[in-house]
């Protein structure tokens, strides 16, 4: 399905793909990393997963703002921190509207983080540091995997990403060699950023057994901020113009830019999307069904945001193997 457009999909030669929530469920590895928290305070005995998910997306947006070159794992446990400080604060005696107020998005304060109890300071700092660590057991979607595989043979696949280099490389493992641990059979130290690395960005396919499907993966931690923010985009088209014996022949026309060349693959209409848009790049939403997040545009006008909306990767890897079938 699209919008109207005189392009195909196949008019272009790099991919630029959202991993967390277009690739990997990050909801289903969010809400499972939460249980312990959500079960610990009466405050959330009502929440449903949109609840729990939206009250951790208000927290992570805030977190992202003020600190755009934190590590994600790092910001992830804070994020667990400031959210228990505020159930502590609710089910210690808050008003039923201030629960519900937790729930639309006005957790986004740091202030005391800490932990209020001295004597549970460490095993509090352990669960933080532990769902700071849960990205590696976020499950990938079971159409990833084959769908790369084919998009591969026609595209350059480029990562950016909200995430750190080492939690990265178990999520670039279960892509390369997944959907899940059984089928990974490689040492982890494929997936993992060289060091040093010898460019600005990696090139994993550079390091010699590495199945990865990407020519090039990019992270917040690489460029200093987090997406919706253009930085990481704007570093891509860059690479992509002083680099251009890795992505090939990319095919420019008088008047053509890489922009041009180049789709955005992403589920986040508020991360992704809302960006793209911002710097007249066409874009595929892969609009997963199950999400309960991120398939709302902020400005109330989805269908202007994305090019072509497909529910899967597998879904889009079908409609360019049409394209290319009847060319």
């Amino acid at each position: 399905m699209s919008t109207i457009t005189n392009k195909k999909l196949t008019d272009h030669k790099v991919l630029i793909f959202d991993v967390y929530g277009t690739l990997a469920d990050w909801e289903t590895g969010i809400y499972n990393a939460l249980q312990p928290l959500l079960e610990r305070y009466p405050a959330t005995r009502a929440w449903s997963r949109h609840d729990a998910l939206k009250a951790f997306m208000s927290v992570e947006s805030d977190l992202q703002g003020q600190y755009p070159g934190m590590l994600y794992s790092d910001l992830l446990a804070n994020v667990h921190e400031v959210l228990e400080e505020r159930l502590k604060a609710l089910s210690d005696g808050a008003t039923e509207t201030a629960r519900t107020a937790l729930t639309e998005a006005s957790v986004t304060s740091t202030t005391g983080a800490g932990p209020s109890d001295p004597n549970s300071a460490s095993k509090s700092v352990d669960e933080h540091k532990a769902f700071g660590a849960s990205i590696r057991s976020w499950p990938i979607f079971p159409d990833t995997c084959d769908a790369l595989k084919r998009l591969s043979k026609h595209f350059k696949l480029v990562v950016l990403s909200n995430v750190d280099r080492e939690s990265f490389r178990y999520t670039h493992a279960l892509l390369s060699e997944g959907p899940t641990w059984d089928t990974v059979s490689s040492n982890i130290s494929l997936y993992t950023y060289p060091d040093p690395n010898p460019n600005k960005f990696w090139h994993p396919q550079a390091t010699p057994g590495s199945k990865s499907p990407f020519t090039l993966i990019v992270t917040a931690q690489d460029v200093g901020c987090y997406k919706p923010e253009l930085g990481g985009f704007l570093a891509v088209y860059d690479y992509a113009n002083t680099h251009q014996a890795l992505f090939g022949d990319l095919e420019l026309k008088d008047g053509e830019v890489v922009k041009d060349k180049v789709l955005s693959v992403a589920q986040s209409i508020p991360h992704d999307h809302v960006a793209t848009k911002r710097l007249d790049m066409r874009s595929v939403w892969i609009d997963r069904q199950s999400a309960v997040t991120c398939n709302v545009d902020p400005d109330g006008l989805d269908a202007t945001k994305w090019t072509w909306r497909y529910a899967t990767l597998a879904d889009m890897a079908d409609a360019v193997e049409k394209e290319l079938a009847a060319s």
